[in-house]
């Protein structure tokens, strides 16, 4: 019998952090009643990503694409579960989060996604971009990245995760998702890492955030090193 849940985990060189999601995915899991599957996508990784992912229980797809719309629609393709949720590899997903998402889809969403907030330990700039971000994607009703749903048919109708970006799909995916039926953003949080703020000052993050506003940049790769270069805050699996 199929799982009725697949989660999908684009994940390149993550083994610092890989594992803290899939530990909180799995207690997640456990409380929702559905059968279910997590595929990680190790797109590219030199480092334990899949190893880590194995231990965990994840099934490992590997893809060599070095996109995260591109790691995003491998997983899709191999995940056979009728519901999808996307959560990046750096990314805790509480119960109840997991929970709502599985209900809204099953009660007609066609996808949706929630709020994100970071660590406690983040900088404080860090929590007011954020919170900042969180407001302007709800108002445009817009997913984050890191916390992403779909009904199956729904995601396949809208032509899955637009290749031709490598930052923003999930913006052109929400569109799409908010055409074909109802689009739901959850209230309750997912916890993202805020490593990128220990890399990066605050005067940078905006002005790499200002760049992406410049015609055809988000068709490259050049120039998003704020999403495509992996920078680790531990090394424990």
């Amino acid at each position: 019998m199929p799982p009725v849940v697949s989660i999908v985990i684009p994940a390149h060189n993550e083994e610092a952090l890989l594992g803290r999601t899939l530990a909180s995915l799995r207690t997640a899991l456990a409380g929702i009643g559905d059968s279910s599957e997590i595929v990680v996508v190790d797109d590219s990784s030199i480092d334990r990503t899949a190893e880590i992912a194995r231990a965990h229980g994840a099934r490992v797809v590997r893809a060599e694409v070095h996109q995260i719309a591109a790691a995003r629609n491998a997983g899709a393709r191999a995940a056979a579960g009728g519901y999808l949720v996307f959560v990046d590899a750096d990314t805790v997903v509480p119960p109840h989060v997991l929970r709502a998402a599985i209900d809204a889809m099953r009660g007609g969403a066609a996808g949706g996604g929630s709020s994100a907030v970071f660590e406690p330990e983040a900088p404080r700039w860090a929590h007011r971009a954020i919170g900042l971000a969180a407001r302007l994607m709800r108002m445009a009703q817009w997913a984050p990245g890191c916390f992403i749903f779909a009904e199956r048919t729904a995601f396949e109708r809208a032509g899955g995760f637009d290749e031709r970006y490598f930052a923003s799909e999930e913006i052109h995916l929400s569109r799409a998702l908010k055409r074909l039926g109802p689009f739901v953003l959850l209230r309750e949080p997912v916890v993202t890492s805020a490593r990128k703020a220990e890399h990066y000052s605050m005067s940078h993050t905006f002005w790499l955030m200002l760049r992406m506003l410049w015609p055809g940049s988000l068709k490259r790769r050049d120039g998003l090193e704020f999403w495509y270069t992996r920078h680790h805050k531990s090394n424990k699996p």
